[in-house]
């Protein structure tokens, strides 16, 4: 992953209200929340959520998909995973020590 993901992505969730969305997407799973329910959820006004969904889309943390007349949102898991493996790729004193598939460093 190049750098300037990874800072668009950590620059989308360095704001108190998409942190909190984005943990609430990601504890729903694949499942995914609509905007009504995301806000009851959170307590946060319609047109604030709309403006951080907006924000976590282009930083491509979530995902967006039209179900009827809803739009459900969805985390996107490869891309968080990306960023973590990024941030963790040279844990060890500079070594190399996660495989993709590692779900701890052997450190």
């Amino acid at each position: 992953m190049e750098d300037k993901y990874v800072i668009k992505a950590l620059a989308a969730l360095a704001q108190t209200h998409r942190l909190q969305i984005f943990r609430s997407l990601v504890v729903k799973g694949r499942e995914g929340l609509t905007p009504a329910l995301l806000a009851e959820e959170l307590g946060m006004p319609a047109n604030t959520l709309s403006f951080h969904l907006k924000e976590l889309m282009h930083a491509d943390l979530i995902s967006q998909e039209r179900s009827g007349r809803n739009l459900i949102y969805r985390a996107q898991y490869d891309r968080m995973n990306a960023v973590l493996a990024f941030l963790t790729l040279n844990c060890c004193q500079g070594e190399t020590c996660l495989t993709e598939s590692a779900t701890r460093c052997n450190c």
